[in-house]
């Protein structure tokens, strides 16, 4: 049903659109997590719900105190407990120099790669530039660090911040993390490879990149409704010929204005099938 909305542009009635948000908020507190699932569906409600997830942090903390061979296992640790860190940081790059006194690059190689390989973190690299192909026009150096799974998100705010979120659906200073982790989590399930741009400047940056046969296309998270200047100078400038059209996603129906499609965030996990049957 959600596909052949966005196959037709059709917007959602405000029906639809109460419930979608309700449901999304709920995935947003639980994550997708079998156990906290099963848990959240059975009770009813998210009281053990955050227990549990703090329970799993733990458990991938044990399991990288088991299974990381070769490696400084505090290293690795410190990188994956300073993930929400840098998340809620506004341009959200995960900086190794700032993660313990002196820490220098060299000294965390292979760290991020360990917790990409055994399935906990999503890595989203920087373009050097936005054009095809997107395979190796990336800088190693620069790259932001994304849960694989939102609940683990959820389960490593401050006490206060996940409080008003369960009780009062308020995501605060989180908002924008809040959203990026779920978007990525979603590519990333599509099979996609995640990449970002920012200039050095900051004049442009956008959020994630997709692709289809023959064009790139920018897909920028707004957990405000404001203005998409990044997006309209990609799509508008020359300097970009491989973008034609780009996608928005945020707390809005369904639309096209012409020049980048507008998706709520919850259809974020159709985008390859939409683009396929585009």
């Amino acid at each position: 049903m959600l596909l052949s909305h966005l196959i037709d542009l059709r917007p959602f009635n405000d029906l639809e659109m109460r419930r979608l948000d309700s449901l999304f908020l709920d995935y947003v507190v639980t994550g997708g997590m079998p156990e906290v699932v099963a848990t959240f569906i059975n009770e009813g409600n998210f009281s053990n719900v955050l227990p549990l997830q703090r329970q799993l942090l733990a458990d991938y903390e044990e399991d990288i105190i088991q299974y990381a061979q070769g490696l400084d296992k505090a290293k690795i640790r410190s990188v994956y407990r300073n993930i929400p860190v840098f998340l809620a940081k506004e341009n959200k790059k995960f900086q190794i120099t700032k993660v313990a006194k002196n820490a220098r690059n060299r000294e965390y190689a292979g760290c991020v790669e360990w917790l990409r390989d055994a399935g906990i973190v999503n890595v989203c690299h920087c373009l050097n530039f936005p054009k095809l192909p997107l395979k190796g026009n990336y800088d190693e150096s620069k790259y932001k660090l994304y849960y694989h799974d939102n609940g683990l998100l959820m389960a490593a705010l401050d006490e206060e911040s996940s409080m008003d979120l369960r009780q009062n659906r308020n995501l605060g200073v989180y908002k924008g993390a809040v959203y990026e982790n779920i978007v990525s989590e979603a590519l990333a399930k599509q099979g996609y490879l995640l990449y970002y741009y920012k200039t050095e400047n900051a004049q442009l940056e956008m959020d994630f990149f997709i692709r289809d046969n023959s064009t790139l296309i920018p897909v920028e998270v707004k957990a405000t409704t404001g203005a998409t200047p990044s997006l309209n100078k990609l799509i508008n400038n020359d300097s970009y010929p491989d973008v034609k059209w780009g996608i928005k996603l945020c707390h809005q129906n369904i639309g096209f204005n012409g020049k980048f499609y507008t998706f709520p965030y919850y259809c974020s996990f159709l985008l390859k099938r939409w683009v396929e049957n585009k």
